[in-house]
């Protein structure tokens, strides 16, 4: 069992405690309040005046799948052979050896969602880990959580190098809207063949591995930069009914209004970087504020290695120094990605009945000075300054 005290504790939950304590027992949250009882025996960490929040949470990267410091050794993020390959699953390609864990959980990032780049129209599923550990199995939070699709001038560039669809946008479309199609009518042949096993149809591994997309059990993760790209994946969302999260969204502030109507979050970044494509053009850290007061629910992202995911604290500073509240700029960090994500009831706040991922900085957060003094990821504590 462990006590932290002594610390000015951002629950991330509506309320922010001057000076108070948090109780944590089998990684665990149990208690957190000003005045804990607490055994006599438990192991105490003094915050002596510091930050304590949830561990941060990177709702968009891509750690594990391309390996730091690795060429094509260690770059397993994008089967760009076939433009459509929802089949593919990220915890097959992650390695969690890959150093940029350690740099991750030792300033603060506790929990990311990685996969498939953004070179296939469908590139595969995403799923949600802890930033330690040995084997991927025993860091899942979630798996599969998201299906990656994606619009724009990715797709496009790679396969009208190959010669193949698409090399458009009107191209890349039209594979999502077909696949999904088939992947509906072999979902209804399925359905009826529980009933007459003599027409079930042939295994299909790609359509199969849609389902859960149909069913409404987990979002399609579109990367869309350009507002127009950002209206198609909606207008396909709604033609088949499922869940989408726009990802990237570098233009979502020119039609944030819009974007508020619609009701699907954002999920904005990575914003510290070049204008290195032309999709990129209207960059600009102002875009979560002007998201956020349209009514937009936002995440902040690296889109690692684009960004180093350790550097997620700073985009959330440099949004708040572009006009972002600060208290909107830390639940992008935290709450915000973990709701998106589907994964609130373990993490993004510090809770009862929380998983006990909590960080304790010596300064504010989002101070660039501030250094992560203690991590806890399920109440163990994996990295002490």
């Amino acid at each position: 069992m462990i006590l932290i005290k002594n610390g000015k504790i951002l629950t991330m939950a509506g309320k922010t405690i001057e000076n108070g304590e948090v109780l944590i027992d089998n990684g665990k949250i149990v208690d957190v309040g000003e005045e804990i009882v607490a055994p006599l025996d438990c192991q105490v960490i003094d915050a002596e005046g510091g930050y304590v929040m949830p561990g941060i949470i990177d709702a968009h990267c891509h750690i594990g799948m391309w390996e730091d410091g690795m060429g094509f050794e260690g770059a397993d993020g994008n089967e760009a052979t076939d433009p459509v390959t929802p089949q593919l699953r990220a915890i097959d390609a992650i390695n969690p050896a890959d150093f940029s864990f350690k740099e991750a959980y030792e300033n603060g990032v506790t929990c990311v969602c990685t996969g498939p780049g953004s070179a296939n129209v469908i590139g595969g599923t995403f799923t949600i880990i802890k930033t330690r550990g040995k084997r991927i199995d025993d860091m899942v939070v979630k798996e599969p959580a998201a299906m990656k699709i994606a619009f724009g001038e990715n797709p496009k560039r790679v396969y009208n190098s190959k010669n193949r669809m698409p090399s458009t946008r009107m191209g890349t479309a039209a594979l999502l809207r077909e696949t999904l199609y088939k992947a509906k009518s072999y979902l209804a042949k399925k359905e009826k063949a529980e009933k007459d096993p003599d027409k079930m149809p042939d295994f299909d591994l790609k359509l199969e591995s849609l389902f859960p997309v149909l069913k409404g059990e987990m979002p399609l993760k579109a990367h869309a930069h350009r507002a127009d790209d950002i209206f198609t994946a909606i207008r396909i969302a709604k033609e088949f009914g499922v869940k989408l999260t726009l990802e990237h969204c570098t233009e979502g502030h020119l039609i944030a209004e819009e974007l508020a109507r619609e009701g699907y979050p954002a999920v904005v970044g990575p914003t510290l970087t070049t204008r290195s494509k032309i999709e990129l053009k209207e960059l600009t850290f102002e875009a979560p504020k002007k998201l956020a007061e349209a009514g937009v629910k936002i995440a902040l992202m690296t889109d690692h290695p684009v960004i180093p995911v350790h550097y997620l604290p700073l985009c959330a500073a440099l949004a708040v120094k572009a006009g972002l509240d600060e208290e909107t700029a830390l639940k992008a960090i935290t709450i915000n990605p973990a709701e998106i994500l589907g994964i609130a009831d373990r993490v993004g706040s510090i809770e009862k009945g929380k998983d006990a991922d909590i960080v304790i900085f010596d300064k504010h957060p989002l101070d660039v000075q501030a250094n992560a003094r203690y991590v806890l990821i399920d109440g163990e504590i994996v990295s002490r300054k």
